[in-house]
């Protein structure tokens, strides 16, 4: 019994001297699901190269308009939406960032330091419809 013991202490020190090392891609997928099921966001920014790219590959980019920093034990995040026309952008932003610091926080253990959420527009359900009949 003795020697499984000291099997497991063995394991543990191996373990403990390794690192792992975390992409910003994947902390900024992360952040970009929690930032998609807020009620009130209508879309991410991602700018123009965003767009185009977004568009030849036909695929939406799940990081698109997240911004991420990855240091050793912290990340930094910045997210640009576009908020739904009638919501409370403060209550938005303050879900987004609730959501974002649990989110990476427990698929990470990242320690989330910022989450600077940037409202690049507003979109109402007539520029909604719009770009339903131009589709």
């Amino acid at each position: 019994m003795e020697n499984e013991e000291n099997e497991k202490v063995e394991e543990i020190n191996v373990t403990s001297d390794s690192s792992v090392v975390i992409s910003e891609d994947v902390v900024s997928v992360i952040a970009g699901i929690a930032v998609s099921e807020v009620p009130g966001v209508v879309d991410t920014a991602g700018g123009f190269a965003g767009g185009i790219s977004e568009v030849l590959s036909g695929k939406k980019k799940l990081s698109k308009g997240i911004k991420v920093e990855v240091g050793e034990k912290e990340t930094k995040i910045d997210v640009n939406i576009i908020v739904e026309y009638g919501t409370r952008i403060p209550d938005v932003a303050f879900e987004i960032q609730n959501r974002v610091k649990k989110s990476v926080k427990e698929m990470t253990g990242l320690d989330v330091l910022e989450v600077n959420v940037h409202v690049q527009g507003v979109r109402t359900s007539a520029a909604e419809s719009e770009e339903k009949t131009e589709n």
